[in-house]
């Protein structure tokens, strides 16, 4: 497992450890859609979890909104906001 890429999220007080990757996320991008966006949620978080969080990424996720509340956390973090501006 990669330190560089391991990114651990704090769900009350159960710690997950996700390592994200720029494949899994750009095939998290490309699953979403208008009408669907839990279950992309779920499979990114499937693909990137760690072996040993699984079973408590597995109870965390049931929770209503939990899926997309964590993948948002984990991009934050893997993937930055840039700043971009546009010259003329």
């Amino acid at each position: 497992m990669s330190k560089e890429n391991n990114i651990t999220i704090t769900v009350g007080d159960t710690d997950i450890n996700f390592e994200p990757n720029v494949a899994a996320y750009n095939k998290y991008v490309n699953e979403l859609m208008p009408a669907n966006k839990v279950s992309p949620a779920i499979n990114y978080l499937s693909r990137i979890v760690c072996a040993d969080s699984k079973d408590a990424l597995d109870k965390v996720i049931k929770l209503p909104g939990a899926a997309l509340q964590i993948a948002d956390a984990v991009n934050e973090q893997f993937a930055p906001q840039l700043e971009i501006t546009v010259k003329k």
